[in-house]
């Protein structure tokens, strides 16, 4: 991809969404999230050029939202905006067993985009185009507007980037089977978490995983595992590796997934091997749990290298004694 002149390293396309967050008893912190717009974010502050379409509400939190991606340097030229629906919204509960959402999202003006909104010339300037299953999941329209971006940028030389980011509220689970096995083949690195991946695949382990990932056409799959970091499996060798996660004490795990695809992705943009970037990735998700929120714990490229030649310098010392 390095050889690929175009205007755009990545474009990211989906759903953003208001995020509250709660920090104590009936405390909630205001910030953004949604996968996709999770992923620029992340891409952008580990120095990509990104670019994002969606469709938002003509409401505060749709300018809110403009205003962050202006200060993130995300181009934003394509996103359209809705007089007739609104900006979605969420909140992040945490108990004993991991942090809960609740959505206000049906109807959005994300989920009315169409295949007929679609930036046509800027999915055909990009290197990397990274899609989700929630995007899919939003709408019948929205779902077909994904797989026409992925059809347009692909044909026009663009790497694909998927995150089923399976949600069973938003869609039955046959149905995400049907959507997700479908988009696999036309995709170059599937991105799925280890627990959605044994859901999809009606698996118990990860062996099985990949043999449902290479029966459904998956070219490359990072595996995302969470503390345990993320293994890859590449159907040029069919052997999966394992790359260990980077240990902190964690605060909160929202959006770190979103956070290693686009920390992965903007690697890959500048020449980096799938191995290191998912070593890359590993590190910039962790990073992103020691903070409350989506968005603003996500760390910038100088945060990351300085915790990777940390990481590497205590590796020599180790193996040298």
């Amino acid at each position: 991809m390095m050889g690929i002149d175009k205007r755009f390293d990545i474009v990211g396309l989906g759903e953003p969404m208001i995020e509250f967050n709660e920090t104590g008893t009936a405390l909630y912190r205001q910030g953004f999230g949604g996968d996709t717009a999770n992923f620029a974010i992340a891409a952008a502050r580990q120095g990509a050029n990104v670019a994002y379409y969606t469709r938002l509400g003509d409401d505060r939190f749709g300018r809110m939202f403009l205003d962050l991606w202006a200060k993130e340097r995300i181009d934003t030229s394509a996103v359209g905006i809705d007089q007739n629906a609104h900006t979605g919204v969420y909140f992040v509960t945490h108990g004993t067993d991991g942090h809960q959402f609740e959505y206000l999202r049906a109807g959005s003006a994300a989920s009315r985009m169409t295949v007929d909104d679609l930036p046509l010339n800027m999915l055909r300037d990009t290197r990397f185009l990274h899609v989700s299953g929630i995007s899919q999941a939003i709408s019948p329209t929205a779902c077909d507007a994904v797989g026409a971006a992925v059809a347009t940028a692909s044909a026009a030389g663009a790497s694909i980037t998927y995150d089923p980011n399976l949600r069973l509220r938003l869609w039955s689970l046959a149905k995400a089977k049907a959507t997700i096995e479908a988009t696999i083949p036309h995709i170059d690195i599937f991105l799925p978490s280890l627990d959605e991946a044994l859901i999809l695949a009606d698996a118990d382990n990860r062996d099985d995983v990949f043999a449902w990932c290479a029966r459904h056409g998956a070219k490359n799959v990072v595996l995302k595992c969470g503390a345990e970091g993320a293994w890859i499996w590449q159907e040029s060798d069919g052997v999966p590796r394992h790359v260990p996660g980077f240990a902190v004490q964690p605060i909160d795990a929202t959006g770190a997934g979103d956070c290693f695809d686009g920390s992965l992705v903007a690697r890959l943009a500048v020449g980096e091997s799938l191995l290191d970037a998912v070593r890359y990735a590993n590190v910039a998700a962790a990073i992103s749990t020691t903070g409350y929120g989506a968005i603003a714990p996500i760390p910038h490229q100088a945060d990351v290298l300085i915790k990777l030649v940390n990481k590497l310098a205590v590796t020599m010392t180790e193996a040298a004694t």
